[in-house]
């Protein structure tokens, strides 16, 4: 079988991975930012040493066998058909394992069901956004695997232990950004990922635009401020109903492209009628109060007392990016709403990967000034992706 003739330019990441490999290093990490071409480069090299080394056994994985179909399998179908080298033949739909004439074959997997991290061997692993899976998961592929191995990820955590097996000396570390992968990206997808450095929450822009590694991700609100409100900008407000839990009415001042935002009231065991009277010590005019829309009962009581009060938009995920696409100001005063700030996060599932969904504890003052910005300004200004 002669060799393969890469049939393409390579891009720094794939010379990168290449070296390392030919140097023989045990890990070769490629950490960096969105679409600097770390997944697709890797690919395309386990290809070629797949075509080029009879009886090669190599494995893709990632967490779930949903993340594989939509990334590295495509990916691989792409490359693939663009080197005429795809025969459906010898791809098995079942297995999804595509198998080489020289014998050499690349298998791809989830670990949904985590026993099939101790199935078969391999000669050449590849963990595609090595940061989502557990370590013990990965130590139970890696006993399993007689050659090297490939990872990478975007370094959204803060801690994770795929940083220890990149600093560690005998293994190669590559760093890439979108920067490294102009040639190959569209001039849309470079405004949306360098749109990430005019947000106030610098997260996202160092992350995936940089490449570097990041805060604690769990936590939603990184980028807030102490200060005092202004007392010249636009004034409304939020209410979050409650009575076991605390009743939290936010005031929000926009003023100059920041949001300013104080606690009134925070107060549990108010009776409709009580924090009607509450309300109307705090708001002396007609600004606008949106509340919660689940509770539209004592939404119209309260507008009934001649309060301008509304039902909010109520889309949490939009809502929080609408928060975080300005820069936010809290009152020094307002110590329940910074608490609720300091511990406010996204769920996480059973293998600890962040879900786009608040945990429910703790979270009256923040619910209260999402409905505020989200329903006064209508829409997020930037599309985001988390972890």
């Amino acid at each position: 079988m002669p060799q393969l003739i890469v049939p393409f330019k390579r891009s720094p990441v794939y010379k990168a991975s290449k070296e390392a490999y030919n140097k023989g290093y045990p890990v070769i990490c490629n950490e960096g930012g969105s679409r600097s071409g770390k997944t697709y480069s890797v690919i395309q090299l386990l290809i070629v040493i797949a075509y080029n080394n009879p009886f090669k056994r190599i494995s893709i994985v990632s967490h779930s066998l949903p993340h594989i179909k939509r990334g590295a399998y495509r990916d691989f179908r792409i490359i693939m058909e663009g080197w005429n080298l795809w025969n459906d033949s010898k791809f098995s739909y079942s297995d999804y394992i595509f198998t080489f004439d020289n014998g050499s074959y690349i298998e791809l997997f989830g670990l949904e069901d985590e026993g099939k991290a101790r199935g078969p061997g391999r000669d050449i692993l590849f963990v595609n956004e090595a940061n989502l899976i557990k370590k013990p998961l990965y130590d139970q592929l890696a006993i399993r695997t007689t050659g090297q191995i490939f990872l990478d990820w975007n370094p959204a955590d803060f801690v994770s232990w795929v940083y220890e097996v990149a600093d560690n000396p005998l293994n190669a570390k590559i760093h890439s950004t979108y920067k490294n992968n102009l040639s190959q990206l569209s001039d849309n997808q470079v405004v949306l990922i360098e749109s990430y450095k005019d947000l106030p929450d610098d997260f996202l822009f160092k992350v995936y635009g940089l490449g570097l590694r990041g805060a604690a991700k769990e936590i939603i609100y990184t980028k807030w401020k102490y200060g005092e409100l202004p007392g010249k900008g636009d004034v409304f407000y939020g209410l979050d109903f409650g009575f076991n839990h605390p009743a939290a009415l936010v005031k929000v001042e926009h003023y100059e492209g920041t949001n300013y935002v104080q606690e009134c009231i925070y107060q549990s065991n108010l009776t409709l009628s009580d924090l009607i009277q509450k309300i109307k010590e705090y708001v002396k005019d007609r600004s606008p109060i949106y509340a919660d829309a689940a509770e539209p009962k004592s939404i119209e009581e309260i507008y009934r007392a001649g309060i301008n009060i509304k039902a909010a938009t109520k889309d949490v995920w939009a809502g929080i990016l609408k928060v975080k696409s300005y820069p936010l100001v809290i009152d020094s005063r307002s110590k329940n709403i910074q608490k609720e700030l300091s511990s406010y996060k996204w769920k996480k599932d059973k293998n600890d990967n962040i879900i786009e969904e608040p945990v429910k504890a703790n979270d009256d003052a923040c619910d209260a000034m999402r409905y505020a910005i989200y329903s006064h300004f209508d829409k997020p200004t930037f599309k985001i992706a988390v972890g």
